[in-house]
C-alpha cells in the first residue's frame, strides 16, 4: 500500500508541477501579447481622439469617453489618400509581379541546373545582402536620377524588383524536391521550364505564397525610397500621405489625424496576414528546413 501511494504522490507532483508551468507559460504569453498589442491599441485609441481632447493632454489617457470619427474623415479629404492609395495598389503589384517572375527562374536554376562556377556565383550572389541597404539606396538614386526617372512608377518599381534573401529562400524550397522527379521529367522530354510550372511551383506554392505575401507587406510599408523619388503629387505613395497628413494640424503635428490614417492603411495588411497566416507559418518552416 505504502508503494501505490507513493507513487500516487509523484503523479500528482508531477501533474502539479506540469499545470504551474503551464500557467506560467501562459502568463508570460499573456505579458507579451499586452506588450506587442499595445501600440496598436494606442493607435487606435488615439486614431478616434479629436484633436482639442489629444493636445489637452498633459497626461495620455488610456481610454476616451468622446470617440469620434472625424479624424478618418480627415485622412482622406485633407490629402488625397485615396489616390495614394491607388498608387500603392499599383507600385505594390507592378514590383511583387516582377520580382516573382525574376526569383522563380533564378532559384530554379541555383537549386536544380549545373553549370560552371554555379556554387560560386551563388556565394557572390549572397554576399550581397552584406552591403547595407544605404549605400543600396544612395546608389539607385543615382541611378534613377541620371535616367531621369524619378516622379515614375518606373522609378519606383525598377530599384525594388530584387531580393537576394527570397532567392535563397526559394532556393532552399526547391532543393527539397528530389532530384529523381527532376531526372524522370528529362528522360520523359519535358523542358525545365514545363518542369519548373507544372512540378516546381506547385510543390512549393506555400512558400511562393509566403515570398508574395511578405513582399506586399514590404512594398506597402515602403517609406524613404518613395520618399526619395518622388515629389510629385501624382506619385506619391501612402508613405507620402502620412507624412502630409501629419503636418495638417493647427501650428502643431496632428497625430490623431495620422494615426486614423494608419489604421485605414494597416487594415488592408492586417486581413492579408490573417487569410494567409498558416501558409506563411508553413512556408517559412518549410523554407528554412532542408533534408
Amino acid at each position: 500500500m505504502s508503494t501505490i501511494t507513493d507513487y500516487e504522490i509523484i503523479e500528482k507532483r508531477a501533474k502539479l508541477t506540469k499545470t504551474l508551468s503551464k500557467s506560467i507559460i501562459y502568463a508570460l504569453l499573456a505579458v507579451w501579447g499586452i506588450i506587442v498589442l499595445f501600440p496598436f491599441y494606442w493607435m487606435l485609441l488615439t486614431s478616434v481622439k479629436s484633436y482639442g481632447e489629444y493636445s489637452s493632454e498633459a497626461i495620455p489617457k488610456f481610454i476616451t469617453l468622446t470617440p469620434t470619427f472625424e479624424n478618418y474623415q480627415l485622412a482622406f479629404t485633407a490629402v488625397p489618400l485615396a489616390d495614394y492609395f491607388v498608387n500603392t495598389i499599383i507600385f505594390t503589384v507592378a514590383t511583387t509581379a516582377l520580382m516573382l517572375i525574376i526569383i522563380i527562374p533564378a532559384a530554379f536554376a541555383f537549386s536544380r541546373l549545373n553549370f560552371k562556377g554555379k556554387n560560386m556565383l551563388f556565394m557572390l550572389f549572397l554576399s550581397l545582402m552584406m552591403i547595407p541597404n544605404e549605400l543600396v539606396v544612395i546608389t539607385n538614386f543615382v541611378t534613377v536620377s541620371s535616367l531621369e526617372l524619378r516622379n515614375t512608377f518606373t522609378g519606383l518599381i525598377l530599384p525594388s524588383v530584387m531580393s537576394v534573401f527570397y532567392v535563397y529562400l526559394l532556393k532552399e524550397n526547391f532543393s527539397q524536391i528530389p532530384d529523381e522527379l527532376y531526372y524522370a521529367a528529362k528522360v520523359d522530354g519535358t523542358s525545365d521550364f514545363k518542369y519548373l510550372r507544372r512540378v516546381m511551383v506547385p510543390m512549393c506554392k506555400p512558400t511562393i505564397i509566403t515570398i508574395t505575401i511578405l513582399k506586399v507587406i514590404e512594398c506597402w510599408n515602403s517609406f524613404v525610397w518613395p520618399r526619395l523619388v518622388t515629389d510629385n503629387e501624382k506619385y506619391f505613395l501612402v508613405s507620402n500621405g502620412i507624412q502630409a497628413i501629419r503636418e495638417n494640424g493647427f501650428g502643431r503635428e496632428n497625430i490623431p489625424a495620422m494615426m486614423a490614417a494608419v489604421v485605414a492603411i494597416s487594415i488592408p495588411l492586417i486581413v492579408l496576414f490573417l487569410i494567409f497566416r498558416k501558409k506563411i507559418m508553413a512556408g517559412v518552416a518549410r523554407g528554412g528546413t532542408k533534408g
